[in-house]
């Protein structure tokens, strides 16, 4: 399992909700998600948290569908 380190976040992208018009097929919404793993320095979000993030300040994994940013990037919480 991938850890995080000092100030960073693991995020797992969130999916784009069914909708009845055609989308294509990458259907991950690009700028939020549900944090999995914090570094040691972060303090504003926990694991489990629904957070959006500042778009292109984002690491993206060879896992699927995860990202890693700082904490700075973090724009705010939002409940599902």
């Amino acid at each position: 399992m991938l850890h995080a380190v000092n100030d960073r976040i693991i995020v797992l992208l969130d999916k784009k909700p069914d909708s009845p018009l055609f989308l294509p097929e990458d259907l991950t919404i690009r700028n939020q998600g549900v944090v999995q793993d914090i570094g040691p320095n972060v303090s504003e979000v926990a694991v489990g948290d629904h957070i959006i993030f500042h778009r292109f300040d984002e690491l993206e994994l060879p896992q699927d569908n995860l990202v890693v940013v700082r904490e700075s990037s973090v724009l705010g919480r939002y409940e599902k």
